[in-house]
């Protein structure tokens, strides 16, 4: 249980950071590219500011929480005479997607203008300030493959589960091809959605299958808890229900219903925050099942806990700048001399955050089944 307190203090801190706001704020403010259609509001500016407007004429007080569950605080909006209530933000914010919420007189709305996203354990409003390196997950003329919803039997739980799972531009043209399949978990308080929503991970395998850097392969994408905990109580969470789901239940259903390679040499498994945590308890468990794994955000491997050293193609750890770095190369440098086949990755100026665990998909993927 002590590697879930770990996931505790990093999602509350280090999601986002403002800079010191001595600069004159640019105005060349922008819808930002997760409203809603046809909504002007919330904007962003080259400089990474964002500005709100909520329509609230009755309000006594309207603040905007930035943040997975608003942990940073607020930007305290001002009402005009038309009764909208305005504010930009102190600072300029990271680069990439964000959470957040307004508070209007003590409750919790989302934003109107914004799309809704699922993290922090509910649905929050998504705004993206644009990351210089965008273009890798940018949407692009290229072939696209499919991320398709599939409901799934579940003895263990008494219920039909759900995933997402993506098949690359070729699947649904060679009918004769198989591939090889990546298992990819989402973070605490979010959901089997995050990673297609958020993490735009189909976008990323669609721009570098297009560019022929990757090997094309299956990503499955399933809800990682089966016990119903609450915010804080993550300690609560028992890995044994939801590895029973996907070993002996999903597992099956993928290798019975899609074109898969299913043997443990082309099966990975991968997980941000924690679903690092998951996919390293999981792999310890069942090292027959896959043979690649990658933490991100999510902890780390010591070579003494890997039993079979020869059942491991591929271990990748990775982190923003702003979380533990040393200790990701340290562990990495570490598993290279014992022998493995190990990566690390640190994305640069970002934190516990879906930029950092976008670039660490980036690089994982053309690591994967070579």
């Amino acid at each position: 249980m002590k590697q879930y307190s770990i996931i505790i203090v990093l999602v509350l801190s280090g999601v986002m950071s403002f800079a010191q706001n001595t600069t004159t704020i640019t105005e060349d403010f922008k819808p930002s590219a997760l409203n809603q259609p046809g909504q002007e509001y919330p904007k962003v500016n080259s400089q990474g500011y964002a500005r709100f407007q909520i329509a609230a004429p009755e309000a006594k007080s309207v603040v905007v929480s930035l943040g997975l569950g608003g942990a940073k605080g607020g930007t305290v909006l001002t009402k005009d005479q038309d009764g909208y209530w305005k504010g930009t933000t102190e600072g300029a914010m990271d680069e990439g997607f964000h959470y957040y919420h307004v508070t209007i007189d003590g409750g919790v709305f989302n934003d109107p203008g914004a799309l809704n996203f699922y993290g922090s354990t509910r649905w929050e409003s998504g705004i993206e300030i644009p990351a210089h390196d965008l273009d890798f997950f940018a949407l692009k003329n290229v072939p696209h493959g499919n991320v398709q919803q599939i409901l799934f039997p579940s003895k263990s739980t008494n219920t039909s589960r759900r995933a997402f799972v993506y098949t690359p531009p070729s699947y649904h043209k060679d009918k004769d091809k198989k591939y090889p399949v990546l298992y990819l978990q989402h973070g605490w308080g979010e959901d089997e959605t995050a990673w297609s929503n958020q993490g735009r991970v189909n976008l990323i395998m669609d721009n570098l299958i297009a560019e022929g850097k990757i090997k094309p392969f299956i990503i499955v994408m399933t809800y990682g808890m089966t016990n119903e905990v609450k915010y804080g109580g993550l300690a609560s969470f028992k890995i044994e229900p939801f590895q029973t789901v996907l070993i002996d239940e999903l597992i099956p259903y993928i290798d019975s219903n899609f074109r898969t390679i299913s043997n443990q040499a082309n099966r990975a498994m991968a997980g941000l925050s924690m679903g690092g945590m998951e996919t390293h308890s999981i792999t310890l468990n069942k090292p027959d099942v896959f043979s690649h794994y990658a933490l991100l955000s999510g902890g780390t491997y010591k070579p003494e806990e890997i039993k079979d050293k020869s059942k491991v193609k591929l271990i990748f750890i990775s982190c923003g700048s702003r979380e533990r770095p040393e200790s990701v190369k340290s562990a990495v440098k570490t598993l290279k001399e014992a022998g493995f086949n190990a990566f690390s990755y640190v994305s640069e100026n970002t934190a516990h955050e879906f930029l950092t665990w976008r670039r660490s998909f980036k690089e994982l993927a053309p690591l994967l089944f070579q």
